[in-house]
């Protein structure tokens, strides 16, 4: 035994040195187990049993991210449908899968998700955006579709949903790498701009007003008091959150080691005044995914708030917005949604606010949500929205001023374009960079 764990600490030892030479700090392999065992057991559980990928493919995309994590040893249980990940005996996590609220990272002591009574939402067929059935495919635009998707992933963009609703229809959809109409994919960072319509909804409804602090009584008295709630949706409320992803960093710590993600971030001190600085924070959207937690009543409230103010009103068919060990939505990154299921948020925007004839959130609101922010950096950005409009240049040169997006890691693209009454759905698990502004340009040619 004492020969095993000091052979342990001399391996330990090697690798700190090993990182120091490479110009890692000895916090990157420190916090490095941990990391990859979370975001192994989570991803995968995610992707097997809310996508409904193969265990195969669900490793295939993982391991896309680093090469420690082709390490990691995985087990799944299919029959309770978790999944457990260790990492050299350093780290060991399990992520569980709960219907219609998806998978979590178990920690001790966080029974909040477990005690969630859920039940299946209600699904239609009739026509889109009310129900899942959808009219005849434009030839044009459908054959464009199939054809953009055969060819991005020739070159190894891995895309495997394309939709463009047109006029509040759906004119085309082209799908491959075993995703379909009905799978859930996950969206990343366009779980933030979702996360702000819920606070738009509780705005309409008198719940909340925007302009006002968040009132987390940990901030009260210093000058974190000061950070509005539409500082906050504009990422401009100056806390010292880092969004790098490697192991160590505020990131990649809050969404795959700490059981509530909200309280992790709650600590981030402020580092400038609010409204100058555009910093993008997952950390930030998961505070205001805790400001609706909040204000929305607590656990078995929050959920279902959610369900009936934005899941069944938008008529989501195929979609599961994961929340934490804690029960708080993570606003920043889980969101899992079928493409029509992401159409429909952009057809929310698109009708100021309305969607199958009932009121979400204020025209008004829209229209701020989609204006230029104040700040001194990065103006093209709005309540949780990238804008093509507001820096010097366009974001996206061959494409109109007025549109806006969603965006999300591995390329995940909800594109609104009002002047033109149009919505471009793109997901896939693309590794590099993606040529949005030349594939949605072609597509906007097609109209």
């Amino acid at each position: 035994m004492k020969k095993i764990l000091f052979g342990l600490i001399a391996f330990l030892a090697l690798l700190l040195g090993a990182a120091s030479f490479a110009g890692f700090p000895p916090s990157y392999l420190i916090a490095a187990p941990g990391v990859a065992t979370g975001i192994g057991s989570k991803l995968l559980c995610s992707s097997r049993y809310v996508s409904g990928f193969s265990q195969e493919q669900s490793f295939d995309d993982l391991v896309q991210y680093s090469g420690i994590l082709q390490q990691l040893t995985v087990e799944y249980d299919e029959a309770q449908k978790s999944v457990t990940t260790s990492l050299f005996g350093l780290s060991e996590k399990t992520a569980n899968y709960i219907p219609h609220i998806g998978c979590a990272i178990d920690y001790a002591g966080f029974n909040q998700r477990a005690s969630l009574q859920t039940e299946q939402a209600p699904t239609s067929d009739e026509l889109w955006p009310a129900g899942d059935t959808v009219g005849a495919a434009d030839s044009g635009m459908k054959d464009l579709l199939a054809q953009l998707l055969a060819t991005d992933n020739e070159n190894g963009l891995n895309s495997r949903a394309y939709l463009v609703a047109y006029r509040g229809r759906v004119i085309g959809e082209a799908y491959g790498q075993g995703a379909d109409a009905d799978t859930p994919l996950l969206g990343w960072s366009m779980a933030k701009s979702l996360t702000a319509i819920m606070l738009a909804n509780l705005e309409y409804r008198g719940v909340l007003d925007l302009d006002a602090p968040p009132e987390f009584e940990s901030w009260q008295g210093d000058e974190r008091s000061q950070i509005r709630i539409s500082d906050m949706l504009t990422m401009t409320d100056g806390l010292a959150f880092s969004e790098e992803y490697n192991p160590g960093d505020d990131a990649t710590a809050m969404l795959f080691t700490e059981p509530s993600s909200s309280a992790f971030v709650m600590e981030k001190a402020a580092l400038h005044v609010p409204g100058s600085q555009f910093n993008y924070s997952s950390g930030t959207a998961n505070l205001l995914a805790r400001i609706y937690f909040e204000k929305a009543g607590g656990n078995q409230d929050n959920h279902d708030a959610y369900m009936a103010d934005i899941h069944q009103t938008l008529a989501f068919q195929n979609a599961i917005f994961e929340v934490d060990a804690s029960g708080v939505f993570m606003g920043s990154s889980y969101l899992y949604a079928s493409a029509r299921d992401w159409a429909r948020v952009g057809e929310l925007m698109l009708g100021g606010g309305t969607i199958n004839e009932q009121r979400v959130m204020t025209e008004d609101w829209v229209s701020r949500a989609t204006t230029p922010n104040g700040s001194e950096n990065q103006r093209a950005y709005g309540y949780q929205w990238w804008l093509n409009r507001g820096n010097e240049e366009l974001r996206w040169a061959d494409i109109p001023a007025d549109a806006y997006s969603a965006q999300g890691n591995r390329q995940q693209y909800l594109m609104i374009v009002p002047s033109l009454d149009l919505i471009i759905v793109r997901l896939g698990w693309t590794a590099g960079a993606y040529p949005v502004n030349e594939i949605f340009s072609k597509i906007i040619d097609q109209l």
